[in-house]
């Protein structure tokens, strides 16, 4: 078990930047958390779960995407497909054996393309307000063309002081890696937590995922109060029952 972060274990093309994770080893399959869209490893999630797997014998892994967090890297370099090879370089470089990925918002988008990407790797998947496609119904049409025209564009925060920046090269990468447009062929079992007032993520978003994963072995679990974070005691002990569900 690691107790500072940590360089990913095998070289990376030289192009990437280095990563920054925590492994606690236990009993596999390992739990990789996979963070939303500029968040990073010391969430109120991926530390819940961190404190649960550690008093439970469990392998669980949390890490940075580059750019975020303890990570190298600049924020403003990184698209969802460089966030996506990190996830894989995690899967293959950091950890041995089976996974089960834990994906929040747009790291819900990450998991699913980790999934294609690595099928015989992932054991499960477990969405919390996950957001694939979110460069398409995230966006209104002025939105996007301000990005294709200018390069990036600023949001107001609601998590915190800093503006939210997308980028154009963001943006497009979403666009090419989009999974909403038919099945999705992924079999393993799929459990999607969503809150009712998520004013990011439409919970209705969750249903039409539900419905396009190929597995059968799929639960969706709404919390009327909920918001986006899903991050309350009772949110958090939802989230740990729901990963122990799926855990052989």
């Amino acid at each position: 078990m690691t107790d500072a972060p940590r360089a990913a274990s095998a070289p990376r093309p030289q192009t990437r930047p280095r990563l920054a994770y925590h492994l606690t080893e236990g009993a596999g399959p390992t739990i990789v958390f996979l963070p939303g869209y500029a968040s990073d490893m010391e969430g109120t999630k991926a530390l819940a779960l961190e404190r649960w797997a550690k008093a439970s014998g469990r392998a669980f892994l949390r890490f940075d995407y580059a750019g975020c967090g303890a990570s190298e890297g600049k924020f403003e370099d990184q698209s969802l497909a460089d966030w996506r090879d990190d996830a894989l370089a995690m899967i293959d470089q950091a950890v041995t054996g089976p996974v089960v990925l834990v994906g929040s918002s747009m790291g819900g988008w990450i998991m699913l393309l980790a999934a294609l990407a690595r099928p015989d790797r992932v054991a499960a998947l477990v969405g919390i307000a996950p957001a694939p496609d979110f460069t398409d119904w995230g966006f209104s049409q002025d939105e996007k063309l301000y990005i294709l025209q200018h390069g990036r564009l600023e949001r107001p925060n609601p998590y915190g002081p800093a503006p939210t920046v997308y980028t154009r090269r963001f943006w497009q990468a979403g666009e090419a890696s989009r999974v909403m447009h038919g099945p999705i062929a992924i079999d393993c079992p799929v459990r999607l937590l969503h809150g009712q007032r998520d004013p990011d993520v439409p919970w209705a978003q969750s249903t039409r995922l539900a419905e396009l994963l190929r597995t059968g072995d799929v639960q969706l679990t709404l919390v009327k109060d909920g918001d986006h974070r899903l991050s309350r005691d009772a949110d958090l002990a939802l989230l740990i029952r729901t990963v122990e569900e799926v855990l052989p």
